[in-house]
Order: C-alpha cells, then structure tokens, then sequence
C-alpha cells in the first residue's frame, strides 16, 4: 500500500476513477470505507490509489441497514484535520487578519470586498420595530432567545424579503446581520454603543478608526459586556465570529439550507438556523463551558470539579467533538487571542487551569465552545454571550448556504427507513 502522500492522488482523479461525484467521495470517507490526508499546502484531500482501485473492483459499498445519509454538493466550506476553509482559505489566518463582514462577503459572493464598498447599516425604524417585538420579554432573557425574536421582526418590516436573486439576498444579508445587533438592548452600564458614537468622532478621525468602530464586532461589544472596549479584546470578539462563520452542513446549516430550498426568504432561512443553534449538542454547547468556568471560580478548584463531574459520569463541557477528533484548531487560535487581550486575568487563569487538568487527565481536546466561554469570561461577558456570538457569526454561513439552494431550484427531501407497524392494519 501506497505510504507517501505525495504519491496519493486528489479527490478529481479519485472520483472519477470510482465514477462518482465529489461529494459521493467524501461520503465514502465519513462512513469509513476510505481514508484520506491533507496535502502538504493543507487545502486539498488526497487517497489511496490502491483503496480507490479496491474499491473499484468491488463496486459501490452497501449502505448498513438503517443508517441514513444525505449529500449536498457546496462549495462553501471544506473542513480540514482541525480546522474549516472557507472558499479554499483558511479560516485560522482569516480570523487574524480579516474583519468578519469581508468573510461574510467572501462567504457570499467568493469575491473580496472593495475597499470602498457598502457599509453593514441598520435602518433605525426597522430596529426601533425589533426592540419594540422585545418589549414583553422577561428582562434575564437570554441573547439568543432575543435574537429569534428580532429575526422574526426584522423580517415582517421588510417588504421586499421575497426577492431571492443573489444581490438583493446580500443586501438582506448586510441589513439583517447589522439590524440583529443593533436591536439587541445594550448592557446595563456599557455605554453608548458604537455606531451610536461615530457620527461624534472629530473630523480628523481616520476612515479606519471610523470603520472599526461601526464593525460588527464593535457594535456587538456593548450588547454582550458592561466593560469597556480595547482594541485587543475587540479583535478577539471579530476572530470568534470568523471562525464560526460556518462549519459545513452542521445542523443549524442543514435546517436552513432545507428551509432555503423550498424558497423560504432569507429571514426565515435564518430563523430556522437559530431554532437549531440553541441545541444543547450545538450553539448552545458554550453555555455549558460557561457554567463550568463559573462553577469552579478558582483556579485551585479545577481539579476538584472536574473529578466530581468525571466520578459522576459526566461529560466536561467545552472538550472532544464530532468533526475534529484530536484537535480544534479554532480553539487554539482564538485562546491565543484572549490570552494576548487579558494577560494574568483571573478568569483566564481558571481556563488555563481547567485546560491543565484536562490534559493530565487525558481528555479529549479543547474545542471552540471552551475557547468561547473563556473570551466571555475574560471579558466580562454575562451568560449566554457565547450563544450569541455562535449565532450571529453562523447567521453569514446560513445565508451563504441559502444562496447555494436558491441556485439550485430543487427542493431537499429526505426519505425516511419506515420502521413501524405494518401498514394495512
């Protein structure tokens, strides 16, 4: 067999030995019956030519009775060993050098944003609608749950969301990212929020100071946290909602590429998406890490919170995965960002102090729903930010996952494996 991976051969050649799609491929791999590694340039997916022969000669593998399984071909996101690509880039070095409204447009179009392009605008009547919607909510309504909300209200101010052409979906995209922000109510004691405040800059502020304080991640600072803002931290907040700008077709992707494909308005495809994102096995997964880091307070008790959760049976939040089985890439990059923002903070001290005892107790590696309860809690965050971020981050993949479908024409049907009573009786 084949040892070197420069001799293996890409997906092109492998699929077309096989006669079958791409996306066929691949789902060969998640069931087990190919293997495959990544090129050395960390972006393509190489096989083994003689387990593709094998699997020539002996023909397409069975499906195992009961198991289900449904492929969708996109070009949106390929995910790596331990990491997502978005468009063929890297995610990682997005995050550290992009600002999450030029991956959104990435995600969208596959064209960099122009310089001078659009910026993300709320219009103030459509977000004095939301915040009205949320006017009957208990006041410890958790952002996510706002979110639903405001989604749902944003959609019924917007005459137009039934035109479904890729421009005027993006135009969608900008107001309802921006709208959803804007309309969640500030933190009590974090200020005026910054969009609010650049129309007071001086003149002589630069259009870079200008277009930093009106970015997403600005804007959201004041929504989640009563702290003030620091450059570093800001930029850890925009690398979160890179990084989890899209993950493939994760459940929340699913549901809202299943609505997108009956002609749901983008609305209402992302309304769907936050109806799954809350999932305890999903966007709500962070909140779990967050009550963990809350639980154990300091750092000399994180041995002993852990061994009680572990001799109970429990699962530790923010630890193993489905997708990357040795290692979260995302996690890494983000910690390294708050550890650069919040140097000798308390609560990143109780983070690197369950990270320790994890490691000495061979659990499985950190994952991106660790890396952001700790941004939360180095900044300051109250419960449910995490939530929040996974949310309106995931908002830009739904939609790029809506304009995939739109383009498509056919609606997504499953089928199901009947296994009840025998009909006729």
């Amino acid at each position: 067999m084949t040892d070197t991976a420069g001799e293996w051969i890409d997906a092109a050649r492998a699929a077309e030995r096989l006669g079958v799609k791409p996306a066929t491929l691949y789902a060969y791999v998640s069931r087990g019956v190919l293997r495959r590694r990544r090129a050395p340039d960390g972006r393509r997916s190489l096989f083994d030519p003689d387990e593709i022969e094998e699997l020539a000669r002996r023909g397409r593998p069975r499906r195992p009775p009961g198991a289900s399984e449904l492929v969708i071909e996109s070009r949106i996101t390929a995910l790596g060993d331990d990491r997502p690509y978005y468009r063929g880039r890297d995610a990682l070095g997005l995050a550290s050098s992009h600002a999450f409204e030029a991956v959104a447009e990435w995600l969208w179009s596959g064209a960099d944003p122009a310089p001078d392009g659009p910026r993300w605008r709320s219009r103030p009547e459509v977000v004095a609608v939301a915040r009205a919607a949320q006017s009957g909510l208990p006041e410890e309504t958790l952002p996510l749950d706002r979110l639903q909300v405001i989604a749902a209200a944003l959609a019924a101010a917007d005459p137009l969301r039934l035109v479904l052409d890729p421009p005027a979906v993006i135009a969608v995209g900008r107001q309802l990212l921006a709208g959803m922000v804007d309309a969640l109510p500030a933190v009590a004691g974090g200020g005026e929020p910054p969009e609010a405040t650049v129309a007071h800059r001086p003149p002589e502020a630069t259009a870079a100071q200008r277009s930093a304080e009106s970015s997403i991640a600005a804007r959201l600072w004041p929504r989640l946290t009563s702290a003030e803002p620091w450059p570093p931290a800001i930029r850890a907040l925009n690398a979160a909602l890179v990084l989890l700008a899209d993950h493939e077709l994760a459940a929340s992707t699913l549901a809202a590429r299943v609505a997108a494909s009956v002609r749901a308005d983008p609305y209402a495809v992302v309304t769907a998406g936050l109806g799954a994102a809350g999932g305890g096995l999903h966007g709500g997964a962070s909140l779990g890490a967050e009550a963990l880091l809350a639980e154990i307070g300091a750092p000399g008790r994180a041995a002993r919170v852990i061994g009680e959760r572990l001799r109970r049976g429990e699962r530790v939040p923010g630890f193993g995965g489905v997708v990357y089985q040795a290692r979260d890439g995302r996690a890494g990059c983000l910690l390294d960002l708050v550890r650069a923002a919040a140097p000798g903070h308390e609560r990143l001290a109780v983070a690197e102090a369950v990270l320790a005892e994890a490691r000495s107790r061979g659990l499985p590696g950190v994952n991106i729903d660790f890396a952001l309860a700790t941004l939360g809690a180095a900044t300051g965050m109250g419960r449910g930010a995490g939530e929040a971020i996974f949310a309106v981050a995931r908002t830009a993949g739904w939609l790029a996952h809506a304009l995939e479908e739109y383009a498509r024409g056919t609606p997504l049907r499953p089928r199901a494996i009947y296994t009840g009573p025998p009909r006729g009786r």
